[in-house]
């Protein structure tokens, strides 16, 4: 049993204390902007994250590691990349020469996040992982080892710790404003009706990952464990198909119980055959709660003094611009890989529960 980091709400807490949560942009590193490789270039990297550097201060797109050489030239214009920024998977350590670069971006499929993150490391690059940070505990230790070992930052790709309803969560649950918490409910589903194209990966079992746990699971997990602020000692949990048609090597829904020292609980799911986004809890002087809670926009919330109340941000510049400013100051990330690790172990421990059909001990989760 560990309560949250400290050093993760003293970065927390100079965001959240700025009310009403309008300065979220990190400082500028002395005008020095660097750059960027994302290596995989799907539509999350090319709609959202690469448009998103453009709004910040302290970064800039240099360069593509991609295994589709159709995608190069559409980025090559939009982003000024030069022929000598652009790498595959076969000669991407390479890059360890390119001064140019400074932080790789990995954004493949979970199953590929921890071979390409330690690559990334051990060429000397920072890195930022999208998440779930990979398959297993074990991958996540290999990943942070490779960091350290090479003497550079992992950081996850975990948007919403910029997000300003969440962080007026974080903060209220941190300081206590309404009381301690008693209950958690966190959920996150959506129905799906067919995995084709670039989407087919997340039903694979051999890429590791258990479907929509991993996808959109990870972000109720998150929700549940920064409202707690306290890690979980067990889970329990089942699983449920009711599409065998579609879900034929993964759970189509996961549902669990995580239970905390002093026998306080938070019940969650993650699903591709039923809807829910939120996070809410009943705190002793009431409710806090935000729901739809995970989308890039849209969040809706309250407390007991009423709505909450946010402009729309761009949570993934926010997110770039902010671990960005971690590395120029060689300060510690609100996001670390140790962070990743954390939640990689309470998902593993929503699986084994779930195929046991037996509490699982989580122990300590390193974070």
């Amino acid at each position: 049993m560990k309560p949250f980091s400290r050093r993760h709400f003293l970065h927390l807490g100079a965001a959240a204390a700025a009310a009403p949560f309008l300065n979220l942009r990190a400082q500028e590193g002395g005008g020095k902007k660097l750059g960027i490789a994302f290596l995989g270039l799907g539509d999350y990297a090319t709609k959202h994250l690469a448009p998103a550097v453009k709004a910040t201060s302290n970064a800039r797109v240099a360069g593509v590691v991609t295994g589709s050489p159709d995608k190069v030239p559409a980025w090559q214009k939009e982003y000024g990349i030069p022929d000598g920024n652009v790498y595959n998977y076969e000669n991407f350590d390479s890059i360890k020469d390119n001064k140019d670069i400074d932080v790789v971006y990995v954004v493949t499929p979970t199953g590929l996040h921890a071979e390409y993150a330690i690559r990334a490391a051990e060429a000397g690059k920072h890195v930022i992982c999208e998440k779930p940070m990979a398959p297993t505990v074990e991958d996540c230790d290999r990943m942070i080892a490779a960091a350290k070992k090479a003497g550079v930052t992992l950081q996850i790709g975990y948007r919403l710790h910029w997000d300003p309803y969440h962080l007026q969560l974080m903060d209220a649950l941190k300081t206590k404003k309404y009381g301690d918490w008693k209950s958690i409910e966190v959920g996150n589903g959506y129905k799906v009706n067919s995995f084709t194209g670039h989407n087919a990966w997340r039903i694979k079992k051999d890429m590791g990952v258990a479907g929509a746990l991993y996808d959109v699971g990870v972000y109720a997990v998150q929700g549940a464990l920064y409202t707690a602020q306290v890690n979980p000692i067990s889970v329990t949990a089942k699983k449920s198909t009711e599409r065998p048609d579609i879900f034929k090597e993964v759970p189509e829904t996961y549902e669990w119980t995580l239970e905390f020292p002093g026998g306080r609980k938070s019940d969650g799911f993650s699903s591709y055959g039923r809807g829910g986004n939120y996070v809410r809890a009943e705190l002793e002087k009431g409710k806090i709660e935000i729901s739809p809670a995970y989308g890039y926009g849209g969040q809706k919330g309250f407390t007991p003094d009423g709505a909450m109340a946010h402009p729309v941000v761009n949570q993934q510049a926010l997110q770039i611009e902010g671990q960005i400013a971690t590395i120029l100051a060689k300060q510690p990330s609100r996001v670390p890989g140790e962070m990743g690790r954390r939640d990689i172990g309470v998902i593993r421990g929503i699986v084994e529960a779930a195929d046991t059909g037996a509490a699982v001990k989580l122990g300590d989760l390193g974070f």
